[in-house]
């Protein structure tokens, strides 16, 4: 197959940051995606549906002229969330989660959640209004190993927190294990994942043998491969509870090649062709439109995008850097040579 005809993707999961970074966020995040679920942990995070709707504001402000591409706002949960706020939230129209961070798990993470049980009246009142929960689901204890950390917050609280609210709508947000990949498909049918292209491209060989690469560090931290086949296999298997979400988290790149790199992936410049790559190698690219296009939109009630987007095989190289304000940032896969490429 040398082209393939998709309905136009949606990003189910992005950062776009704030303020001068959405002059290079925002297009980037329109290419080849009809919507993105934007992520609140900006600082101060975005905690009330007026703040929520301030920063739709700032984002629609860097939309690209003629670009129908439209932000999906979340709210950032913290132990002080209120059950009206979660109301308000549900019939604003243009608010579609709420994010559960543990506290200290990731980039401006501080103000999380430090114990689930002091959120649960929220979650009562999710699981009432239909509202998703989107879910960083990893624990920050210190005794508890990076590579380990997703697997145990699986069994120490999410497996309970389906039990006691059985009808809320969640999310586990960028899954990196085959123990996350059993519990979506172990789950009922209000459970679903996001994987995202650096998790199905790369394990953890790849960041770190031979020298530390450290555009490939991201949270959840890259794992073994074995959980990397385990992802691949879900995202092409044609599961409707497994969909595409970038997590593309723009850092410049001085503090991503420092003695304490920032944590993230930025992607969009080429996300699309990356996700194909994927599917191509597996031998599913019949399976690429459910998982881009269709799956997520099902999962948040949403209609399919209206218009289509083409990919041709066509090789071409991802450029090294990027301009981003006065710095630059290093794509997901710079210098590499990939063998589709979207049409313009």
């Amino acid at each position: 197959m040398d082209q393939l005809n998709i309905i136009l993707p949606d990003d189910w999961h992005l950062h776009l940051r704030d303020n001068e970074s959405l002059a290079t966020t925002v297009p980037a995040a329109t290419r080849g995606f009809g919507r993105g679920i934007v992520m609140p942990n900006l600082n101060p995070p975005v905690t009330t549906v007026a703040a929520a709707k301030a920063y739709y504001d700032r984002i629609i402000s860097y939309r690209p002229e003629g670009s129908d591409w439209e932000p999906l706002m979340v709210l950032y949960l913290t132990d002080n969330t209120t059950t009206d706020e979660i109301r308000a939230a549900a019939e604003s129209g243009f608010i579609h989660g709420c994010k559960y961070y543990p506290a200290g798990a990731t980039t401006n993470s501080d103000s999380g959640v430090t114990d689930l049980a002091n959120i649960y009246d929220v979650l009562e009142t999710m699981q009432e209004v239909g509202m998703t929960l989107q879910l960083h689901g990893e624990v920050t204890d210190c005794d508890i190993d990076i590579f380990d950390r997703e697997a145990v917050f699986i069994e120490r609280y999410l497996k309970q927190m389906v039990k006691s609210f059985p009808n809320l709508r969640v999310i586990l947000e960028h899954i990196t294990t085959q123990q996350a990949v059993d519990f979506v498909i172990a789950g009922n049918e209000n459970i679903a994942a996001t994987i995202t292209p650096q998790h199905l491209l790369y394990n953890r060989n790849h960041m770190l043998v031979g020298g530390i690469r450290p555009h490939l560090f991201c949270l959840p931290v890259l794992k073994r491969d074995i959980h990397q086949k385990a992802l691949i296999e879900a995202a092409v298997s044609g599961n409707k509870k497994f969909f595409l979400g970038t997590d593309s988290a723009p850092h410049t790149k001085e503090s991503k090649e420092s003695c304490c790199g920032c944590a993230g992936c930025f992607s969009h410049p080429a996300a699309v062709e990356l996700y194909a790559e994927v599917f191509d190698q597996a031998g599913a690219l019949d399976k690429f439109e459910a998982f881009a296009s269709i799956n997520g939109a099902d999962f948040y009630g949403l209609p399919y995008n209206k218009t289509k987007i083409t990919l041709n095989k066509e090789s071409w190289t991802i450029p090294e850097s990027l301009p981003f304000g006065d710095s630059k940032i290093v794509p997901l896969a710079a210098g590499n040579n990939i063998k589709w490429k979207l049409e313009n």
